[in-house]
């Protein structure tokens, strides 16, 4: 299947710059065709000039044309076939079988927002009648629901290219609020993003939709900046690193009209072993620990990052079980050459404070000229993790810390510590359940998931799925990333008061007060 390194500018290829930049394969340090065009402030224009435009169109179809588009998605991605999931490997080496798997993940959300889209719960829908005889005052009717907001710009994510990228949980849950989308394509997976592009389109035009309801731009984080500020935008959906999310941020903030940007940006995602669940599991938790910590090359946004034990012989024992695990572990290919340098520069920092040591890695050793990393796991104290806070900076790839405490109560301490995170585990028995008490106080302040008896990696696509937390896992924690509640961050609430019945929108006229 070709690619031609274009822009898809509301339905039309588009290339008016002469900067141009190419995919490189991790595995094999290889650039790969064809060279892609970086959008030019005219194509960023007209391609949120036309989601404008789009929005007075699609923000008011039906129920069931807006599902049967998020459906068509789904379809037109399914019909690009093998020739998608090898140019996704080619570009990130995620294995055929990951990819796969996400493929199916990325359809099945498509298919689960238009199953939303058609129930209409997602709108929250608030009807109250007219009490006329109301004393000392009448009461109005009033008719309340959730509307969306507008165009949404969406940046694709380094380490999901399909189901956090161009048809990912941002671009479905905008599509199904109403929100015509114009994605800014990772640049690390172009020629995914412009196949996706392309099915998005295709479903597009088969559903009789405006152009303008999807556009994908590639380019740098200029165009980046650029989408933020143009004043059609009305939201942000960004999955990335702190830095970024924290620039865009700052970038929608200073606009002469602020809007909302929904960044989650990572975490350290604290486990916590209980003593009772050490003394019986501990082989069977290290064994799950490692396997979580190297999944996908430690490249998922909830790899465990943070592990606390209580000091003793079971303590000791879960620690030599853990470090011939992470001996055994072999080295893994990483996204980018950036991220590489990152997760060494981050490690070695992490390695570099007063009183970790390293607790063990892998035997195996990065090949020469790509883009490996090698396992590894770091120990310290309690009260070096509290005199030191860095040692909890998040390390993007298969590296992890554990905390050893002397006692119950610097293991709250340590947790009353955290900054905000995605998810928090525990790991208990019922011997552990009433010193899990007061740790499971603390960290449901601290987290968005709290997982038992299992990690964190793996997030499920459903109703009561919640994908975020507070600062700075997340910018926002009222919201999640992941699941049908995703769609409320591109929403926003209105009420009619005594409304016309035939001036209503016809969601709310068709309801009975």
């Amino acid at each position: 299947m070709s690619l031609h390194g274009k822009n898809l500018v509301a339905g039309v290829p588009s290339a008016e710059t002469a900067e141009t930049f190419q995919a490189v394969n991790p595995a094999a340090d290889q650039v790969l065709e064809p060279r892609f065009f970086c959008a030019s402030p005219r194509e960023i224009d007209t391609a949120l000039r036309a989601a404008e435009s789009a929005f007075a169109l699609y923000r008011r179809l039906p129920a069931e044309k807006r599902a049967a588009f998020l459906e068509a998605i789904a379809g037109e991605i399914e019909v690009l076939g093998d020739a998608l999931l090898q140019r996704a490997n080619a570009e990130t080496a995620l294995p055929l079988a990951r990819l796969q798997g996400e493929r199916g993940r990325t359809c099945g959300q498509l298919r689960l927002f238009a199953e939303a889209v058609r129930s209409g719960s997602w709108a929250d829908v608030r009807i109250e009648p007219a009490l006329p005889a109301r004393q000392p005052l009448p009461r109005p009717e009033l008719r309340r629901a959730l509307i969306p907001l507008g165009p949404v710009v969406v940046f694709g994510s380094s380490n999901f290219p399909l189901a956090f990228s161009v048809a990912g949980g941002d671009t479905a849950s905008a599509l199904a609020a109403g929100c015509p989308v114009v994605v800014k394509a990772h640049p690390a997976h172009p020629g995914t993003s412009e196949l996706v592009a392309g099915a998005i389109n295709a479903a597009r035009a088969k559903c009789g939709l405006p152009a303008g309801v999807f556009s994908l731009l590639h380019g740098g984080p200029a165009v980046g900046e650029a989408l933020v500020k143009h004043p059609a935008v009305t939201a942000v959906g960004f999955t990335g690193s702190y830095a970024a999310g924290r620039a865009l941020m700052a970038a929608a903030a200073n606009r002469t009209r602020p809007i909302p940007v929904f960044a989650e940006m990572g975490s350290v995602n604290p486990v916590f072993v209980l003593q009772d669940a050490l003394r019986t599991r501990g082989p069977e938790i290290a064994q799950g620990l490692l396997t979580s910590i190297t999944l996908g090359v430690g490249q998922f946004c909830t790899k465990p990052g943070l592990v606390f034990l209580t000091r003793g012989p079971e303590a000791d024992a879960f620690l030599a079980k853990l470090g011939g695990l992470m001996k055994a572990a072999p080295c893994g290919t990483l996204l980018t050459r950036g991220i590489q340098r990152a997760y060494g520069e981050h490690r070695d920092r992490v390695l570099a404070v007063p009183g970790v040591k390293s607790g063990g890695n892998s035997d195996a050793q990065p090949a020469s000229g790509k883009t490996e990393a090698q396992p590894g796991f770091a120990v310290a104290r309690t009260d070096a993790f509290l005199k030191h806070p860095e040692i909890a900076t998040e390390v993007f790839g298969p590296f992890a810390v554990v905390i050893m405490a002397d006692n119950a109560d610097e293991m709250l301490a340590g947790a009353r510590s955290l900054e905000g995170q995605l998810t928090a585990t525990l790991h208990v028995t019922d011997a552990d359940l009433e010193p899990a008490g007061p740790l499971l106080e603390i960290l449901a302040e601290k987290a968005g998931r709290i997982v038992f008896n299992g990690f964190p990696t793996g997030v499920e696509v459903s109703a009561a799925m919640n994908h975020g937390g507070p600062w700075p896992a997340a910018s926002d924690a009222r919201f999640t990333s992941v699941g049908t509640a995703a769609i409320l961050r591109f929403a926003r609430p209105i009420s009619y008061q005594n409304c016309p019945r035939q001036l209503l929108p016809a969601f709310l006229r068709d309801q009975s007060a």
